[in-house]
């Protein structure tokens, strides 16, 4: 399977190289067609005869996947491809020719043979694809399937939502979800981790162990918070909707304040603890993730605009910086009305959806769902 992975980037690469030679000369762009062809003259070239080895469908696979970097770059939704190392594309994907055993938990592959995987789910519907991929020291099988579903019915109330760096979720209805803050818990311990692997010589064999643990640490971080997040969103959409966010720009948010030489910026390692802080919370998976499941039960995500939520009265509508003077306690200055400030912010994000409903208008960010989301299978092999 390595040998497979390695094959699938030195194609991706080769492809990409060739593309960009072509396009310092002024030549037209290849499309998947004319690479297939050059392909074919590399798997029979005697500088590269181990691409033979590897499964025609699998580097034919890569190639696809090079277009369509290509196609995102050219409608302006991802950067120019960049050239993949190990650890970056550790992955192949076969289109057809895929045998599932659903009852004994096994899957064919091509030029695999049977091989067993930790089945957590049965897997429903005709397999269209499979893709293997390397994450961590774990090789995981990606199944994509196609079926026919009923339509959704949304069950529950309509409910707004204010996201936080002390409460990670606060709803409208009054009901808070506490952080998780996986990366603070295991903050001391990485940077322990960091400075062992510092003091080695790099790439010896203790460095390489060394590392190994950091790698380790960042993976059980990721999985702690990924965890957390699919529980969070699917609570929510299965007892909502009709679900209204705040239409954040997290990468906006999260951008440094260090400034340059010449204009230095001010409060840099109070805007950094901030920004850590939020990037730790996952505020933009979060959305993501509740978006294709509102989607998945038939309900609503509706994204509004986040100005004054936290400073507009419920009661009086009031709008003054002076009604939050703390982080936590909102007390509008005109009416004296008290609450807790996440509450508050809440609760005008669910106003605000209604009125944007009302109008027939909606707010989505660029990575709102466009179509129909398509089920997809993971489990590791055993």
């Amino acid at each position: 399977m390595r040998q497979f992975a390695g094959a699938c980037r030195f194609v991706y690469n080769k492809a990409l190289a060739l593309q960009k030679a072509r396009r310092e000369v002024g030549e037209k762009h290849l499309g998947y067609a004319s690479l297939c062809k050059h392909l074919t003259e590399w798997r029979s070239s005697a500088e590269t005869p181990w691409l033979k080895e590897a499964h025609s469908q699998i580097v034919q696979q890569a190639l696809k996947d090079l277009e369509r970097a290509y196609r995102n770059f050219f409608e302006k939704r991802a950067a120019f491809p960049k050239f993949k190392k190990r650890g970056q594309y550790d992955r192949f994907r076969f289109p057809q020719g895929i045998t599932l055993d659903n009852s004994n938990g096994r899957i064919k592959l091509p030029k695999l043979g049977w091989m067993r995987y930790r089945k957590s789910r049965d897997v429903l519907g005709e397999v269209r694809n499979v893709t293997v991929s390397l994450s961590h020291c774990k090789w995981f099988v990606s199944i994509q399937t196609e079926r026919t579903v009923e339509h959704a019915v949304a069950q529950g109330a309509a409910v707004g939502i204010d996201v936080g760096v002390a409460r990670f979720v606060t709803l409208s209805n009054g009901r808070p979800l506490e952080a998780i803050n996986s990366f603070r818990k295991h903050e001391a311990r990485l940077r322990r981790y960091q400075r062992r692997t510092s003091r080695k010589v790099k790439f010896s064999n203790n460095w390489k162990k060394a590392q190994a643990k950091v790698k380790n640490l960042h993976y059980r971080i990721a999985n702690i918070r990924k965890d957390f997040l699919h529980k969070a969103s699917a609570a929510i959409s299965k007892n909502h909707a009709l679900v209204v966010v705040e239409d954040l720009k997290v990468r906006n948010m999260t951008a440094s304040a260090a400034g340059t030489s010449e204009a230095p910026g001010v409060n840099v390692r109070a805007k950094s603890g901030l920004n850590k802080a939020i990037l730790d919370q996952g505020w933009s998976e979060f959305r993501r993730q509740l978006e294709y499941k509102m989607a998945w039960k038939g309900g609503k995500l509706i994204a509004v605009p986040p100005q004054y939520t936290s400073q507009i009265c419920p009661r009086c509508g009031h709008t003054s910086k002076d009604n939050r003077k703390t982080q936590a306690k909102f007390e509008c200055v005109g009416c004296g009305f008290e609450e807790h400030a996440d509450l508050v912010g809440a609760i005008n994000i669910l106003e605000r959806g209604y009125r944007l409903l009302a109008r027939g208008e909606s707010v989505q960010s660029d990575h709102s769902v466009k179509q129909e989301p398509t089920e997809v299978t993971q489990a590791a092999f055993a």
